[in-house]
C-alpha cells in the first residue's frame, strides 16, 4: 500500500467517530449506528484516496482531485446547509447514533476542512508536481508568465474579457454586491491617490471564459483569476491597486420546502430556486494572502462565522482541474501510463447490432426474451436510446411513455420523444422538477416537450420521483403488446458511460401491466393500485423488503440456505438495518456493498458478527442497486432505483423490479459475489469505522476491470 492510502486511513479512522458499544446493547442503541454524514466524508476519502495513489493513472488522479473537490462542495450546500438550517430553525432531531444538530455540525466543522485542506494538499505536493515532472504541466502566476506571453495575454484581456467585467465598488451611495453561490470572485482593495481613502471593490471572475488559460509553451496554463487580477488595474483608472485576493462563498441548498399541497407546482419550484440563490452562506473560501481586516470585512457583509471560513495557499476551487484531465498529450508513449485503459461499450449480443443488415427490430429481440443490460459495459445507445428512438418512428406503436429525473443537455432521447409526438403518437412523460440541482433545466425539458404536444406531468404532489422506467404499446398482429424498460439509472446518454446501472428490457405480461398501472398513478388519479411482481415506494417497498429479510430468518432457523447479499450507494434506514441485525444474529450471512453513507456497523459480537460491508470506487460510479435474498429454495433478486434510505421509501415514487429469469439472476449474484472478492479498489468497513483496502494480490484486476473483459470477450 502507498504512503498516501495509509495516510487516507487514518483520517478515515478519525472522522466516523463511532461511539462505543456497551455490552448486550439493544438494537436502538446509538453505538449500533454510524453517523451518516460522517460516513459521506468517509466516501470521499476513498474518491481521494485514489487521487493520492501512485498507481492511479496520472490524468485520472487530476481527474479525481476534481470529483472530490466537486464533491466536498455538494456536502457543504446540502448537508452542512441543511445542518446549519435545522439549527437555525430550533429543530432538535437526535439522529440514530445519538448526536444532536449542534453535536454533528460540530464533528462535520472539523472533518469538513481536514478534508478541504487535504484535497488542495494532495493537487499541490502530490498531483500536481508528479503531473509536472511527467509531462510539463504547469500552472504558472502572472510572475512567472514569459514576456511574450504577457505581451499577447494582456491584449487578449484588453480585447476579450475587460469588456465582460463589471466593478462592483463598496461606498455609501453602492451597497456590498449580492455575491452569487460557487462563483470566484476578487476582493480589490484600492486607494485615492488624491484623497488618501482606502476603497473596496468586488470583481466577478468570469465563467463564460475558460478557466486555464493557455500559455505559448505546451501544457502550461494560467488561471484566468490570476489573468484577471494583474490587469484589474484597467476598470480603475485614477486609483491604486492596493491588493487583489481570490474568493468564493458556497450557499446553503436546502431551502424551506412548501410544496406538498402547492397552488401551482412549477411556481413552487421556481419560488424555491429564487430562495436557493439568495439563501445564507455556509463556507467563505479565501486566498491565503488576504489580510485580516478584508477578511473581517468580507465576514462581516456575509454574515460568516470564523469556522466557516477556509483559508487555503493554494487555488481555490480545484473542481475545474477536471478539465485539465482531458488534455491531449503530444508524445503517445504516454497513452497507456497516463489513463484507464479506453473502454467502448460493447452491443449486447441479444440484440440487433448497429451494423446488422437484417431487419430484425429491437421489439423481435425482446419478445424472444428478455434482456438485462448493464452499462456502462453495454452500450447505452445501441440500447435504450435505440429501444425509445425505434418506438419514435415505428408507426405501429400506439404510445410511448417514460420517467425523466436527470437526462443530458442534447438529450437523443427527448428528441426522440418529440418526433413520435409530432408524428401523431400518443407520448406521455413525468418530467420530475424536483431533482435537486436540476431544477431549472428539466422544468426547460417539460415546457418543451409540451410545446410539442406531449403529455407531461410534473410529479407527484408530495412525492419526488425517482422511479426509471419507459413503456412503449405496439399495435401486433396477435392485439397491443406492451414493451418496457425498468433501470437502476437514469436515462442520460453521458452518465451511462460514467455510471454502472443494469436495466431490464421485457415484453413478459405481468411486469408490463404493472408497469403500466404505475403510470396511471403517475399522470392520473390512482393512489390504489395494486402490482404483482412490481415493488413500489411508498406504497410497498418497505414492508417487501422486510418480509423478504424476515424469510431469510426463518429459512435459517429451520436448517436450510440463507443469505443475503445487497449492493446500493447508500443504506442509512434505521428499521431495515436493524431487520439486517436480525438477520445476522440468527446466524444469516450478510453481505453488503454500499459506495457511500453506511450506517451499519458490521462485526459487533452479538448484533452484527455475521455482517460484512464493502465499498468500490473505481473509475466509473457504482450506482446500482441489487438485493438479493436466498431463503432455502427460493432466491429472489430485485433490481431498483431505490437506496435503503428513509427519503427513499417513503418521501419518493421508487421502483423494483424482480429478475425472474434463472440466467439471469445468476448472472447478477454473480456480479455481486465477485464484487466482494479482495480487489484492488474495494474497501472493507471494519467495526472501529475505518474502511481498509482488501487487496491482498489475489486479484490483479478491480472488478470494474474484471467486467471490461468479461463482457469484452462476449
Amino acid at each position: 500500500m502507498s504512503d498516501s492510502s495509509a495516510s487516507t486511513r487514518l483520517h478515515m479512522s478519525r472522522v466516523l467517530a463511532p461511539q462505543p458499544v456497551p455490552e448486550d446493547p439493544s438494537l436502538d442503541h446509538p453505538s449500533l449506528y454510524f453517523n451518516r454524514e460522517l460516513s459521506w466524508l468517509d466516501f470521499n476519502w476513498r474518491v481521494l484516496d485514489l487521487a493520492r495513489d501512485s498507481r492511479t493513472p496520472l490524468m485520472e488522479r487530476i481527474r479525481f482531485i476534481g470529483v472530490a473537490a466537486s464533491n466536498l462542495d455538494g456536502f457543504v450546500r446540502k448537508r452542512v446547509g441543511g445542518l446549519k438550517r435545522q439549527i437555525a430553525n430550533g429543530e432538535v432531531p437526535i439522529g440514530p447514533d445519538g448526536r444532536t444538530a449542534e453535536e454533528q455540525l460540530a464533528l462535520i466543522t472539523s472533518a469538513v476542512q481536514d478534508q478541504h485542506d487535504a484535497i488542495h494538499a494532495a493537487w499541490t505536493d502530490q498531483v500536481a508536481p508528479a503531473a509536472h515532472d511527467a509531462i510539463g504541466l504547469a500552472i504558472r502566476p502572472w510572475s512567472e508568465v514569459p514576456a511574450d506571453d504577457q505581451s499577447r495575454l494582456t491584449a487578449y484581456v484588453e480585447d476579450r474579457i475587460v469588456p465582460i467585467l463589471t466593478p462592483l465598488a463598496v461606498d455609501p451611495g453602492r451597497p456590498f454586491p449580492f455575491i452569487s453561490n460557487m462563483s470566484l470572485s476578487l476582493a480589490v482593495v484600492l486607494t485615492n491617490p488624491n484623497k488618501g481613502t482606502e476603497h473596496f471593490a468586488r470583481v466577478k471572475v468570469p465563467k463564460a471564459r475558460a478557466r486555464w488559460i493557455p500559455l505559448n509553451a505546451p501544457m502550461e496554463f494560467i488561471p484566468i483569476e490570476a489573468l484577471v487580477a494583474a490587469h484589474v488595474d484597467r476598470l480603475f483608472p485614477g486609483m491604486q491597486v492596493e491588493g487583489v485576493y481570490p474568493f468564493r462563498v458556497t450557499r446553503n441548498a436546502e431551502v424551506p420546502r412548501d410544496d406538498d399541497d402547492p397552488d401551482d407546482l412549477l411556481e413552487s419550484i421556481s419560488e424555491r430556486l429564487r430562495e436557493r440563490r439568495f439563501a445564507p452562506v455556509v463556507r467563505l473560501e479565501i486566498d491565503g494572502s488576504m489580510p485580516q481586516g478584508v477578511q473581517s470585512f468580507l465576514q462581516g457583509k456575509l454574515n460568516v462565522p470564523n469556522e466557516d471560513v477556509f483559508v487555503t495557499e493554494h487555488p481555490i476551487d480545484l473542481t475545474d482541474v477536471d478539465d485539465l484531465a482531458d488534455l491531449h498529450v503530444p508524445d503517445a508513449r504516454f497513452d497507456r501510463s497516463l489513463r484507464f485503459p479506453s473502454w467502448t461499450p460493447t452491443a449486447h449480443p441479444n440484440l440487433p447490432h448497429p451494423t446488422d443488415p437484417s431487419d430484425r427490430s429491437m421489439f423481435a429481440a425482446i419478445r424472444e426474451r428478455d434482456v438485462l443490460l448493464h452499462h456502462p459495459y453495454h452500450s447505452f445507445e445501441d440500447s435504450v436510446q435505440r429501444f425509445i428512438e425505434e418506438a419514435a418512428h415505428d408507426p405501429e406503436v400506439l404510445a410511448i411513455k417514460m420517467t425523466l429525473y436527470r437526462t443530458s443537455e442534447d438529450s437523443p432521447i427527448v428528441k426522440a420523444l418529440i418526433e413520435a409526438a409530432e408524428q401523431g403518437t400518443q407520448v406521455a412523460v413525468l418530467v420530475e422538477v424536483k431533482a435537486r440541482f436540476d431544477e431549472e433545466k428539466n422544468i426547460a425539458w417539460g415546457r418543451k416537450l409540451e410545446d410539442a404536444g406531449v403529455h407531461v406531468a410534473y410529479g407527484v404532489v408530495g412525492l419526488k420521483t425517482h422511479a426509471q422506467a419507459a413503456l412503449v404499446v405496439r399495435r401486433e398482429s396477435d392485439g397491443p403488446r406492451t414493451y418496457i424498460h425498468i433501470s437502476t439509472g437514469n436515462y442520460n446518454t453521458r452518465t451511462a458511460r460514467q455510471y454502472t446501472d443494469y436495466g431490464l428490457l421485457t415484453a413478459a405480461p405481468q411486469p408490463s401491466r404493472d408497469l403500466t398501472q404505475l403510470f396511471h398513478f403517475l399522470t392520473g388519479f390512482s393512489p390504489d393500485q395494486s402490482y404483482n411482481t412490481l415493488v413500489t415506494a411508498p406504497q410497498s417497498m418497505r414492508a417487501t423488503w422486510h418480509r423478504l429479510i424476515t424469510e431469510v430468518i426463518e429459512a435459517a432457523a429451520s436448517g436450510q440456505e440463507a443469505r443475503i447479499l445487497l449492493k446500493m450507494n447508500e443504506l442509512t434506514d434505521v428499521e431495515l438495518i436493524k431487520d439486517l441485525y436480525r438477520a445476522s444474529q440468527a446466524g444469516v450471512p450478510v453481505d453488503l456493498i454500499v459506495r457511500g453513507q453506511c450506517r451499519v456497523r458490521p462485526g459487533v459480537p452479538g448484533i452484527s458478527e455475521n455482517i460484512r460491508v464493502h465499498s468500490i470506487v473505481d473509475r466509473f460510479l457504482e450506482h446500482d442497486r441489487v438485493f438479493g435474498f436466498q431463503a432455502g429454495a427460493n432466491t429472489h433478486v430485485y433490481i431498483s432505483s431505490a437506496d435503503w434510505q428513509s427519503s427513499r421509501l417513503d418521501e419518493r415514487v421508487e421502483a423494483a423490479m424482480p429478475v425472474r429469469n434463472d440466467a439471469l439472476r445468476q448472472r447478477l449474484i454473480q456480479h455481486l459475489n465477485a464484487a466482494l472478492e479482495p480487489r484492488p479498489r474495494t474497501w472493507a468497513l471494519r467495526p472501529d469505522g475505518r474502511y481498509v483496502r482488501t487487496h491482498d494480490g489475489t486479484h490483479t484486476q478491480s472488478l470494474q476491470e474484471l467486467l471490461m473483459q468479461q463482457y469484452a470477450d462476449r
